[in-house]
Order: C-alpha cells, then sequence, then structure tokens
C-alpha cells in the first residue's frame, strides 16, 4: 500500500493505492486526504483478502489498522507501488 500526491496548488487530492508485488497493476484505490476515514473503505477491501502481511511507507494512518505482526515498514519493497504511482503522475503532468 502506498498513497500518491496529486497537487494543484493548495488543493490536495491524495490517491491511495494497492498492489501486487508479483504482478503490474493497480489492485484498488481510493482518492481523498490523508486521514483514517479516507484510508478505511480500502483497508476493508484489503482485508477482505486475507494478505499474510501488509507492506508500506510507515504513514502513521496505516497502524491505526495494520497489526504490528502483519505490517512490514521497507522502502524496498515499495518498488511496485513506486512504479505504479509514477505512471499515474504521468497522466496528470
Amino acid at each position: 500500500m502506498n498513497y500518491s500526491l496529486l497537487s494543484v496548488k493548495k488543493n490536495q487530492i491524495w490517491i491511495w493505492t494497492t498492489v501486487n508485488k508479483s504482478s503490474s497493476g493497480i489492485l484498488a484505490w481510493v482518492i481523498g486526504d490523508r486521514s483514517p476515514q479516507t484510508f478505511l473503505p480500502l483497508w476493508k477491501q484489503i482485508k477482505a483478502w486475507n494478505s499474510f502481511w501488509y507492506v508500506t511507507d510507515g504513514y502513521p494512518v496505516y497502524r491505526c489498522f495494520i497489526n504490528d505482526i502483519d505490517h512490514l515498514i521497507s522502502k524496498t519493497y515499495m518498488t511496485r507501488v513506486e512504479g505504479e504511482n509514477t505512471l499515474i503522475k504521468a497522466l496528470f503532468s
């Protein structure tokens, strides 16, 4: 999981994306601010997949939802989501 910022001056819209490390493409996403309320609908969808663990960049909102034992914070494993986020940003440039 990760989020990407699309900024237009003072108005900021965040796209939270979910990817699978083994395949290209975005599996799920939500648009809004950086709050737990925005992340919650995405988390409900992700949690239904019953994944063994979740890799994030450590943004504090994730701690509200993901158990420490299931949560891996690592920039190393974020290359897939960062690649997808780069494609999204390119669309809005």
